[in-house]
């Protein structure tokens, strides 16, 4: 009894059924327990969700969720439609620039003195966290579809390659306006065709702009943790959009596999793969993310190679940060079959090629971090040597990922434009 305090104490003393007044019947202490019992299973099962109900891979701070998830209190209730035409609201780009909360991508040119001015062309509406008891903003603040995917390109085409600020400040910037883009598609009534669109092509340049990302880039411009957690927000809201649609999205059966390829080795990524339509699941997208899954979950490192060759650019990106895990695994695995006494050697330029490394000094710099001996042109394997410390070195993934756009700009790859017609909201008038 002594573990048990305040309002736990007195339903253990109803429980127990009074043991210190001299009720000691084991019937009568049994009865009491089922009483009990039938009341709290009612009203934990009232209360309680179908595990079937919600997808998982929902994070607590997704905005969008409570606006996604209809309770049939709210299924009359009609949305209202954005009327703002810019990418950011008017009073809201004069309330910054007042409070000179202006980002540098958004000041007119030549704009970074005292008092610099916000660009009508460059500012993008930032996130603000709804608050509990806050009003729904008006629709003359909230952007259309149309303006929402034309902000994504915006975004994709102008920012996402900005060569004079960092890969990891640019990250922040994009995935805190992707992030509004989402909330802004999420408090309208907008069409689920209309709204895959905007949401696959936001999910797209975040992959692309988190790709970028060096691992010894500062974490104070952006923080890997937080840049993740956005990810898994974009793939968490296109997913149950996916769900409420009747029919298949062009681009589905794609962003499936990003999802796949993203959670790579994730027990439940794979799961909720599985259970989608088989006729989905056959598309060739799903079928390559399901065997390069495979390849990973089996340690088929040859096999894992040859198909991370051939991915397209925005599925390298989504699978980038598993390669140096990959590779360590793989040199794990030769340093166990290989490692004798008196040494063997490998050819240095046959690392490089079965790891899809960017040059002979990657392969050098990635056999010296894991303690194996180099002579000359070849990697000495040597029994005891091999060690793991931190995390896999840092690669520039120019053969897996960066290579792969292959003319292409990220705004083509991200609006689906060098794939032929896609459905896509109306322009802005």
């Amino acid at each position: 009894m002594g573990r048990f305090k305040g309002e736990n104490r007195s339903q253990a003393r109803w429980i127990m059924g009074g043991v210190s007044k001299g009720r000691g019947s084991c019937k009568w202490r049994k009865s009491r327990r089922a009483e009990w019992a039938s009341l709290t299973g009612a009203r934990a099962g009232a209360s309680s969700p179908r595990q079937d109900a919600v997808p998982r891979f929902r994070w607590p701070g997704d905005a969008e969720w409570a606006s996604s998830t209809h309770t049939p209190a709210m299924s009359d209730c009609k949305l209202p439609m954005g009327l703002c035409p810019d990418m950011c609201p008017a009073a809201e780009r004069v309330r910054r620039e007042r409070e000179r909360r202006l980002h540098r991508l958004e000041v007119e040119p030549g704009g970074r003195g005292n008092a610099p001015r916000a660009d009508p062309r460059r500012t993008v509406k930032e996130y603000s966290r709804p608050a509990a008891g806050k009003a729904r903003p008006p629709p003359s603040l909230l952007r259309p579809p149309a303006v929402l995917l034309a902000t994504v390109r915006y975004l994709a085409g102008e920012v996402a390659g900005r060569a004079d600020v960092s890969c990891a400040e640019v990250a922040s910037f994009v995935a805190d306006r992707l992030r509004a883009v989402r909330l802004d598609l999420s408090l309208q009534g907008v069409d689920d065709a209309d709204a895959a669109t905007v949401l696959e092509a936001a999910l797209a340049t975040l992959l692309a702009v988190v790709a970028r990302v060096r691992p010894e880039e500062p974490r104070g411009a952006a923080d890997p943790v937080l840049l993740q957690t956005q990810v898994q927000e974009g793939f968490g809201s296109l997913r149950r959009c996916y769900a409420r649609g009747r029919a298949p999205h062009p681009r589905q059966a794609a962003f499936q596999g990003l999802f796949l390829l993203y959670n790579l080795g994730s027990v439940e990524a794979l799961q909720e793969v599985l259970q989608l339509p088989a006729a989905l699941r056959a598309c060739p997208p799903l079928q390559t993310a399901l065997a390069v899954d495979a390849a990973f979950r089996e340690d088929n490192h040859a096999r894992l190679f040859r198909l991370l060759r051939t991915l397209p650019y925005l599925q390298s990106c989504a699978v980038q940060e598993h390669i140096g895990y990959a590779r360590r695994k793989a040199l794990a695995r030769l340093s166990r079959a290989l490692s004798t006494p008196k040494g063997q050697t490998l050819p240095l330029d046959f690392i490089e090629h079965f790891l899809a490394l960017d040059g002979l000094q990657e392969a050098r710099d990635l056999c010296q971090a894991h303690g194996l001996t180099l002579d000359k042109d070849r990697v000495v394997f040597l029994r005891g040597q091999y060690s793991e410390e931190g995390l896999p070195p840092s690669g520039t993934y120019h053969i897996l990922v960066g290579n792969k756009l292959q003319g292409h700009t990220l705004e083509d790859v991200v609006m689906a434009e060098e794939d032929g017609d896609i459905h896509r909201p109306g322009s802005p008038a």
